[in-house]
């Protein structure tokens, strides 16, 4: 087989499979799904300019076909030469509008949409906690994400609860350095940075909540270290009524009364080497600084392990025993290497009872 139609076959097959790969998607991940107000903004500003651009590739590609036909050599005129339009004022100025009304056509809804999604008054409204305006303050951390409820008092890791069909703010800012919060279901990315905090707001939708399992999957887009792709975070979206059980029951949280014997083994180990970084409770007073490893207050109900694997004991054990091998780079690598596997078997029953009843 010829060398050039072979790799052209292959080039072929690869584009055809890229093609009908971008229109694969989850609905608790997908863009292309949108799960709420803003997604719905931005995935019909994402139609207005790919059928823009769809419309001008379609007229100059045939106005290209009408030219090559209409104008091509044929036989007794190789010498004649089509009349020429340059200098036609009137062709200039129809070349010269078409596109500045197709960026208008474009520009304006962009603007309308990015003023729109910049009004973030209401988080900042002194009496927001009265008209049950819900804030979350965002902190990333390398390779970890915290949720502070400044008006509740509570604070989450890796889990973000937030209540559906209603406006939710966030205050987004890093720890170490930029990150970037993004839930693709429910709206663009917007980074974290050191020294200033970003705001901006988010609907879940009740419906595409029900429709992804009740359960967004949220990402770090910007690159921040070995272990950035493997910065994911949850959130569940819950009716109003279930998020303000939610949160009565996270302020009225205890530290957790430990009875099995094997578990009361993994406190003591927690108290003796993991307390000094880790809270074991929602209620978590101490100052940002001293917040240096994700909160554990309800690890037991959490979606995942480390923000990745699948909630169970194995792979409990598999972080306890090497947390490098999970998210490489990570603050927890080599912390763990003294305990004996009877020690990791203990901690990980301790670990696996944090939950908030």
């Amino acid at each position: 087989m010829n060398k050039g139609l072979r790799n052209w076959r292959l080039f072929s097959l690869f584009g055809m499979m890229a093609l009908l790969l971008t229109g694969c998607g989850k609905p608790f991940l997908s863009t292309l799904q949108p799960a709420g107000e803003v997604a719905d903004m931005q995935y019909s500003l994402m139609l207005l300019s790919t059928s823009i651009m769809v419309l001008v590739i379609v007229v100059v590609a045939i106005i290209f076909v009408y030219v090559v036909i209409r104008f091509r050599r044929r036989k007794g005129e190789e010498n004649k030469i089509p009349k020429q339009v340059e200098g036609s004022h009137k062709l200039e100025i129809i070349w010269t509008v078409i596109p500045i009304i197709l960026l208008l056509i474009l520009a304006v809804p962009t603007v309308l949409t990015t003023f729109k999604l910049a009004d973030v008054k209401a988080m900042n409204d002194k009496d927001r906690d009265k008209k049950g305006t819900v804030v979350v303050n965002v902190r990333a951390n390398q390779y970890w994400w915290e949720f502070e409820y400044p008006d509740y008092g509570i604070i989450t890791s890796q889990d973000l609860v937030v209540p559906t069909n209603e406006k939710v703010y966030f205050n987004l800012i890093a720890s170490d350095v930029k990150h970037s919060f993004w839930i693709p279901a429910v709206g663009g990315k917007m980074d974290t940075n050191t020294d200033n905090k970003n705001q901006f707001w988010l609907v879940f939708d009740q419906k595409a909540t029900d429709k992804a399992g009740g359960v967004f999957y949220g990402k770090c887009a910007e690159l921040c270290g070995p272990s950035h792709a493997l910065m994911d975070f949850k959130v569940r979206p819950l009716p109003r009524d279930e998020f303000d059980a939610w949160v009565k029951k996270m302020q009225n949280a205890k530290k957790p009364v430990v009875t099995d014997p094997v578990a009361k083994e993994g406190e003591a180990i927690f108290n003796k080497s993991c307390i000094g970084c880790h809270a074991v409770t929602p209620v978590d007073k101490r100052p940002v600084q001293a917040r240096t490893a994700p909160n554990l207050a309800n690890f037991g109900d959490r979606e995942r392990i480390a923000g990745i694997l699948e909630h169970n004991e194995e792979n409990l054990k598999k972080w306890l025993r090497d947390p490098n091998s999970v998210k490489p780079g990570n603050k927890m690598a080599g912390t763990y290497g003294h305990l004996t596997e009877e020690q990791i078997d203990a901690l990980t029953k301790y670990l696996m009872s944090l939950k908030v009843e």
